[in-house]
């Protein structure tokens, strides 16, 4: 067999029958499904029972472990030379496996350990996914590094979308216990083991991502504590990229922090002005008026440029709207992540697990 599709699932019955619908349209039909449950209470073995006769599918029930030593469960048990790991959120187009298939042929699949490809917001995803997938893929956010179709780096496979060779998930031992940050970690081992990966731009899938803005601060948040963990497991991997979001995030708390400065001086010189205390066109309305216009002004400039940028990417003005404060969350949720994090292991000289127990290893 050629390929393993191994599937972590958790509490998502409905995105898994998505998933597995559009796995049964795939041209390229030499491959198994491996679907694990890592201890949902809303299990999906209804819906994988529909598929059974259709797909080469097999389900798993175990108790909860997370993403990564799921992935791992699926992978002791698959039989595919290939193990391709996915997000129980995506949904494939049907080429997907075959476009995988002719590029590794083309580029000598010996000489290749990894593989993954971007992702994409689907034409019937809502508007909050379609703004929280641009903020994600943006060059004015995230530098375009997770939606690209070219990387300037090395290219590190994420789990929502990643290949492997079997001999090397097994050489390497799979996914490490983090519960966050395990896939980037996973892709580093790779790459220092000396192997080679390699993006595919045709194999691109639909992520769903999450579908609100608490869940999405949630998950960039996990990402900017999972960010210096990495940079602990790996030291040189931290990249001017990776600090970008935490000098926005301080960034945008100055410049409120300005902005309420500018307000409380315009109200003093409102206040003295009424009780005859200072000419009308005193300093501090002038410097208060100031300071707002210098806090408001950078704000409202980039907030203008994301709309633009997305209404124009998604042709719909309100999920241009919309992705005004996705990205703010992508951006700061991150930052402060990254904040507490550094914090918490470089100040505190706190270990990983100590530090965050309650986050990723409950």
């Amino acid at each position: 067999m050629k390929y393993s599709i191994i599937v972590p699932v958790y509490n998502r019955p409905d995105e898994v029958d998505e998933l597995l619908q559009s796995l049964c349209g795939q041209t390229f039909k030499d491959f198994e499904v491996l679907i694990v449950e890592d201890g949902s209470v809303k299990p999906c073995k209804d819906v994988c029972d529909k598929y059974a006769s259709i797909l080469d599918l097999h389900y798993y029930a175990k108790e909860n472990s997370g993403p990564g030593q799921s992935r791992n469960y699926g992978a002791d048990r698959a039989q595919g030379e290939w193990l391709i790991i996915l997000d129980s959120d995506v949904v494939v187009p049907e080429g997907y496996l075959l476009a995988v298939n002719e590029k590794l042929r083309i580029n000598n699949s010996d000489q290749i350990a990894a593989f993954g490809g971007p992702d994409a917001a689907h034409p019937s995803f809502t508007p909050i996914q379609k703004a929280i997938s641009y903020s994600m893929t943006s060059f004015f956010t995230t530098g375009g590094i997770r939606g690209g179709k070219k990387k300037l780096d090395k290219f590190y496979p994420r789990s929502f979308n990643m290949g492997i060779r079997r001999d090397v998930y097994q050489q390497l031992g799979g996914f490490s216990k983090m519960r966050f940050g395990e896939d980037i970690d996973f892709s580093y081992r790779i790459v220092e083991a000396g192997h080679q990966t390699m993006l595919i731009p045709e194999a691109w899938v639909w992520h769903k991502r999450r579908t609100d803005l608490k869940k999405f601060f949630r998950q960039v948040y996990n990402s900017g504590i999972a960010r210096i963990n990495l940079t602990k497991r790996h030291p040189g991997t931290l990249k001017l990229v990776h600090l970008l979001p935490t000098v926005f995030t301080v960034g945008v708390i100055g410049l409120l922090l300005l902005l309420c400065l500018g307000i409380a001086l315009y109200a003093e010189g409102e206040w003295l002005d009424a009780n005859g205390l200072r000419p009308t066109d005193n300093m501090h309305q002038g410097v208060g008026f100031m300071f707002c216009i210098l806090a408001l002004l950078p704000l409202l400039l980039y907030s203008l440029i994301i709309f633009i940028d997305s209404s124009i990417r998604n042709k719909s003005l309100w999920v241009g709207l919309l992705s005004i404060p996705a990205a703010f969350t992508q951006l700061m949720g991150y930052g402060l992540g990254f904040i507490k994090a550094w914090w918490k292991r470089c100040v505190l000289k706190q270990d990983e697990f100590t530090a965050f127990e309650k986050n990723f290893y409950k």
